[in-house]
């Protein structure tokens, strides 16, 4: 049976296995090379992830999606305060196992999401789509976050191509 929960210190080695996947699979696409140097979770990836489950902060939230008990997903949520002083949740990990797809862990993971937004009397809900990724896109979509902005870039790294993406 598939479902989601609030991750646990137990599952600290499991998230951390898939927050690493998650950054190997994301990074050689388009706009993952700078997503990966600029919003992805930087090493060591094992104390953030720690810290983030060990529930110090209220602010955010760590879920993860399992199947039969087994750990085949992660999302990490947490509150930033907008100028007006009311919060918005901004899900910074969102990932499951290519082999677990298609089979509703995902929707479990953000359906836990919205409820903890709401709970704590979030704005919004903030995500990001690499470019390109229509899966990703179509899926926040499913659950009502639409593009507000859309951030663009120039890679300075290869001369030879001032349109790549870098």
């Amino acid at each position: 049976m598939e479902g989601a929960r609030e991750a646990n210190r137990g599952d600290v080695p499991a998230v951390v296995v898939l927050a690493r996947q998650a950054i190997a699979e994301l990074t050689p696409n388009r706009g993952g090379s700078v997503w990966s140097r600029h919003e992805a979770r930087a090493e060591p990836v094992d104390r953030s992830i720690a810290a983030a489950i060990n529930g110090s902060d209220p602010g955010v939230q760590v879920i993860v999606g399992t199947v039969h008990g087994t750990v085949v997903g992660y999302g990490i949520t947490h509150l930033e305060i907008l100028h007006d002083a009311r919060p918005l949740a901004v899900i910074t990990d969102l990932y499951v196992d290519p082999e677990a797809r298609a089979i509703g862990i995902g929707e479990a993971m953000m359906d836990l999401i919205v409820v903890w937004a709401r709970s704590v009397h979030a704005v919004g809900i903030d995500a990001l789509a690499l470019p390109g990724d229509r899966h990703t896109k179509n899926f926040f979509e499913t659950f009502g976050l639409k593009a507000r902005a859309i951030v663009v870039h120039r890679s300075l790294e290869d001369p030879v191509s001032a349109g790549g993406e870098g």
